[in-house]
């Protein structure tokens, strides 16, 4: 069974920072893809920032709404995966989600809320 655990979320005030982390149970980290996502309220899910599979770095994709101001990353030695968000707005509240996708099966963690406002 394929485990992931969010941390990080927090309220903050727009203009600050949050790191959230991912922390899984992957046996084999670096082959399966990773993603953040999230859920703003009365809204659907959408994909905030994506990692592909393989060792070493890979190159992240974003939403626009984020770019140049959200990095996601991972450490595979550890079978984490993070997301630095800096320059936090109002439209940045939502609930975040860590994901993967492991033999044709999509894992979902429980989600880090994530509150930002003045």
């Amino acid at each position: 069974q394929v485990q992931l655990v969010e941390s990080g979320g927090g309220s903050v005030q727009p203009g600050e920072s949050l790191r959230l982390s991912c922390a899984t149970s992957l046996t084999f980290f670096s082959i399966y893809p990773m993603a953040w996502y999230r859920q703003a309220p009365g809204k659907q899910r959408e994909l905030v920032a994506s990692i592909p599979k393989g060792d070493g770095y890979q190159t992240p994709n974003y939403v626009d709404s984020v770019k140049g101001r959200f990095t996601a990353s991972k450490d595979n030695a550890k079978k984490t995966m993070y997301l630095q968000m800096n320059s936090l707005m109002p439209a940045d509240t939502a609930v975040y989600y860590c994901y993967t996708e492991v033999n044709g099966r999509t894992y979902w963690g429980q989600g880090t809320q994530v509150t930002v406002s003045s």
